[in-house]
């Protein structure tokens, strides 16, 4: 696990804010969750608490890359391509799946972090960051989940704040 970078969501701000080796600091707008904050399934929240990186998928995938079910769909975004698939949530460009380290809070039962599927993913470089907008996952623009992806490992700790 590496525990000299750490990441912290701040869902009041629409922050996060990555702390680097040698007190540097990484800071990107995101977009939360429409619903606001809780740990429920099928809330479409964004769980609160402490969490790690459990999985890191898309590594080299074209920017715009679209997943479905965690796969690469072989489709790149476009708004004409989006047009006519108006109902999608897009994910694109990277999928940092987080897992829940909280017992009874964020891990296990119906308040499962990781069950819920809740990730940090690319979205639309078109959809507005610093205001809720997902379904319980962390969005991002593609190029500062690029950046964030290549700088971050398996096991990083991801702290989600009000």
């Amino acid at each position: 696990m590496n525990d000299e970078i750490q990441i912290e969501i701040d869902l009041s701000s629409q922050q996060m804010t990555v702390f680097l080796q040698d007190d540097q600091l990484l800071c990107y707008p995101v977009s939360t969750a429409t619903n606001g904050a809780g740990e429920k399934l099928n809330s479409e929240c964004t769980p609160r608490g402490e969490h790690r990186v459990a999985e890191k998928i898309g590594g080299g995938e074209a920017i715009n890359s679209v997943f479905v079910a965690r796969m690469p769909t072989g489709e790149i975004y476009s708004e004409e391509f989006a047009r006519n698939e108006a109902q999608r949530d897009w994910i694109l460009t990277r999928i940092i799946w987080l897992d829940g380290c909280e017992p009874g809070r964020n891990q296990g039962g119906d308040l499962d972090t990781k069950r819920r599927y809740i990730y940090i993913h690319g979205t639309p470089d078109t959809t507005a960051m610093r205001t809720p907008g997902s379904r319980g996952c962390v969005r991002m623009k593609n190029a500062d989940i690029i950046e964030l992806f290549d700088k971050i490992e398996v096991g990083t700790r991801v702290t989600i704040v009000e």
